[in-house]
């Protein structure tokens, strides 16, 4: 699947983040078949947008560790696309934030999709395994605007 252009990642993550300041910034971007690939498909009703800033920002194993351990979330059966990213280096402004070093972007069909996720045992195991890694963590759930 090509990289979504900007447009196509606004219209999926909803104003909510666009609003927020968080552009996209794509390390490596997965989807179930047919879930969000066209330009000007409909935005998934829930996205959950998670920032992590990691303790060592400097170390490469780290963030490699957290980027593949986000990765396995999207086996989790309501979890319906999976984004993860670091940082673009784009222009500086003001209004950006490009502190934090690894982004998670989920989606899912609806809120209870979501909460079923939070409890799946691959997502508590994910924390259990990854959280030593991170100092900071900043969540974002976004629906959809009608």
């Amino acid at each position: 699947m090509p990289t979504p252009t900007r447009r196509h990642f606004l219209s999926l993550a909803g104003a909510g983040l666009a609003t927020a300041g968080l552009g996209p910034t794509a390390l490596a971007t997965t989807a179930r078949a047919g879930e969000h690939e066209a330009p000007g498909a409909a935005p998934a009703p829930l996205v959950h947008h998670v920032l992590f800033w990691l303790k060592r920002p400097d170390s490469t194993e780290d963030r490699d560790a957290l980027v593949t351990g986000i990765r396995g979330l999207g086996a989790i059966e309501t979890v319906r696309g999976v984004h993860v990213g670091l940082p673009a280096d784009t222009l500086a402004r003001g209004v950006v934030d490009g502190s934090w070093s690894v982004s998670e972007i989920l989606y899912f069909d609806d809120a209870a999709g979501q909460d079923a996720y939070q409890v799946h045992p691959l997502h508590e195991a994910f924390v259990a395994e990854h959280e030593h890694l991170w100092e900071r963590v900043v969540v974002y759930d976004v629906m959809a605007a009608p």
